[in-house]
């Protein structure tokens, strides 16, 4: 795997890993009693949006060594991948 492949496999796993952490843990303006006036009930009341990316990059991180351990070790490649989805 050359390094452009594994910044695009990095890249992947941590946009795929901040729509999985964004959700967790936001409680709604409604939920907290506390809705401003023109904006949705439903509307986050506080999003602390540097914590979730540095919570991100690090999950993301190691998700990322892990697949790049199976990639480079030969558990998974190309042809087992197009053999995997070929019909």
């Amino acid at each position: 795997m050359n390094l452009f492949s594994a910044f695009v496999v990095w890249l992947i796993i941590w946009w795929l890993t901040l729509f999985i952490i964004l959700p967790i843990g936001i409680r709604g303006q409604a939920e907290e009693g506390d809705i401003l006036e023109g904006s949705e009930p439903g509307a986050p009341h506080t999003l602390d949006i540097k914590k979730k990316f540095i919570q991100t990059t690090i999950i993301g991180s190691v998700l990322w060594v892990l697949t790049c351990l199976l990639i480079v070790s030969g558990i998974i490649d190309w042809a087992m991948l197009q053999n995997l989805f070929k019909r």
